[in-house]
């Protein structure tokens, strides 16, 4: 469930001049997200996250957290936390008492929570799409399109916003019909984290009688 791609972010007649605009456009905007992102220390983030699919008539919703600093992790969501100590991935289930632990594996067009504040950077085409009035804040929309053909993912429309250059909203429409959003409620950055936010105790969860399985 921590491997779905996390938060998911030219009108006909315009030519390939302005559409070569718009691309240009789109990614100096995300330039300046990237260079916003790179300069914290980390980032504390509190969303909503969305998954529905029309065809089924399915939509579930819940709410988590995420620190981040550099490739480091710690992600709270579905009852369950996923740890990344910049070497091995910990997979926390509190409801099964028990543990996985596994090497990182991560897919071309995979958004894992490391990446998802800069996967944008590679791997696709940009677009300018609409501006949106949410909450008295400008959100400007940008689309990303996979340039791998074969990618399951459809498109990524990555809300940004105007002002202070901080994703908002990342909605990943898959091949199959499935969204999935991810909306920021909180950001916060260069907090005062604990020296061990990032480091797994494996004694402690033993201790508690977690069982820890290795892949």
């Amino acid at each position: 469930m921590f491997k779905k791609t996390l938060f998911l972010i030219a009108l006909i007649g315009f030519g390939l001049t302005a559409r070569g605009q718009n691309s240009q456009k789109a990614k100096a905007l995300l330039d300046e997200v990237y260079n916003k992102v790179v300069g914290y220390d980390n980032i504390q983030i509190e969303f909503r996250y969305t998954l529905e699919n029309t065809e089924a008539n399915t939509k579930s919703e819940t709410q988590g957290k995420a620190n981040l600093a550099g490739d480091k992790y710690l992600v709270d969501l579905f009852g369950a936390k996923q740890l990344f100590d910049g070497s091995k991935v910990y997979t926390i289930v509190p409801d099964n008492e028990e543990v996985t632990i596994e090497e990182p594996t991560e897919g071309e067009n995979t958004v894992t929570p490391s990446k998802m504040l800069t996967f944008y950077r590679e791997g696709h085409t940009y677009a300018w799409d609409i501006l949106q009035n949410v909450q008295g804040r400008k959100i400007q929309f940008v689309k990303l399109t996979p340039i791998d053909t074969n990618s399951e993912i459809k498109e990524i429309l990555l809300g940004i916003d105007a002002e202070t250059k901080h994703i908002q909203r990342l909605i990943e429409t898959g091949m199959n019909g499935t969204k999935t959003t991810i909306t920021v409620n909180s950001f916060k950055t260069n907090q005062s984290l604990s020296k061990s936010l990032f480091t797994f105790d494996e004694a402690k969860y033993k201790n508690d009688g977690y069982y820890i399985i290795r892949n």
